[in-house]
């Protein structure tokens, strides 16, 4: 079964389908068989990264879901991210050979930088010394110019960026070959993104919205800390349009055109957060729930803060 979820068009000419399975906090154990109900549920998109450190319980997935020939490659949309501490040139093709090899895949559809700033290289995604974060000073313009050649030598179709402000894309636009195709960011109406959207629109980039039901599980997350899901004023509108809280969100974000990666491992909710093509929220709707805007903002990195590139000390 596959429902009629519609593509976007990217600025290299390749298409994406518009939403897709995160899987960015998704258990060991518990990916494989998310994967696999995505799939039968008409998920053709899958955004993984190696710092989840799941990649080839999601290939496992993939693999299961061809070999049953459920559906072939080329049907299948797979997105990774290069990490903080391989950003020093030499270390990226290795890094997504890395990533290839654990997804059991030759070719990516997208590659994406996943933050701007880089970490001191090693052993450790997370390297820190006297409680604080190594880094390091690579330039993620340098960066970029190694990711062009993953293209180049056919090891992903297209390439892109995330978590970067408006300055850091302006900036790489400038040296940049290749353009990225999407700066993948997180949207919810606590943080709706508009300035962003609209920059990277008229640069011809798409943008990809990650935790846009607002990550209620982030690891951080405090008792008393507020809850998107749970907002009186979504909940009006879910009875509204006789649809649950997660699909008006989704719904919203799809409605603006963004690619849309809501994580779920509970083959109930997968199902359910695929079903929002047989509704439309109405243009008042949207702008109402743009309003819920507070720069609430739940992935900020904050150990990063320190780093010359961390991208959150502007507006956009």
């Amino acid at each position: 079964m596959s429902l009629n979820v519609p593509f976007v068009n990217l600025n290299n000419g390749q298409q994406f389908p518009i939403f897709g399975l995160g899987t960015w906090k998704s258990k060991p154990g518990e990916v494989t068989q998310a994967v696999k109900d995505a799939i039968d549920a008409g998920y053709r998109h899958i955004d993984c990264a190696h710092v989840y450190g799941n990649e080839a319980e999601v290939g496992a997935g993939i693999k299961a879901k061809i070999d049953e020939g459920v559906v072939k490659r080329e049907d299948l949309y797979i997105t990774s991210k290069l990490w903080n501490t391989y950003h020093r040139p030499d270390l990226v093709e290795p890094a997504i050979k890395t990533t290839l090899k654990n997804l059991g895949l030759e070719q990516l559809d997208l590659y994406l930088i996943h933050w701007p700033f880089a970490f001191k290289e090693g052993d450790s995604l997370f390297p820190e010394k006297d409680g604080k974060t190594e880094f390091s000073d690579v330039d993620y313009v340098d960066t970029w110019k190694a990711m062009e050649q993953l293209v180049k030598k056919g090891l992903t179709k297209s390439i892109g960026i995330s978590n970067f402000n408006h300055e850091q894309i302006n900036r790489l636009l400038e040296s940049a070959e290749i353009k990225p195709v999407t700066n993948q960011v997180e949207v919810q109406p606590y943080l709706n993104q508009q300035k962003l959207i609209d920059f990277c629109k008229s640069k011809d980039i798409t943008i990809t919205a990650y935790s846009p039901l607002g990550s209620p599980d982030r690891p951080w997350a405090k008792p008393g800390d507020p809850q998107l899901i749970d907002d009186p004023k979504l909940k009006e509108l879910a009875q509204k349009y006789k649809k649950t809280p997660a699909q008006i969100l989704l719904r919203y974000e799809v409605q603006r055109g963004l690619i849309t990666i809501p994580k779920s491992v509970t083959k109930s909710r997968i199902q359910q957060n695929i079903e929002i093509f047989d509704f439309e929220l109405s243009a008042d709707d949207v702008k109402y729930i743009d309003t819920f805007d507070c720069k609430g903002r739940v992935c900020a990195f904050n150990t990063a803060q320190e780093h010359k590139y961390y991208p959150f000390n502007i507006e956009y």
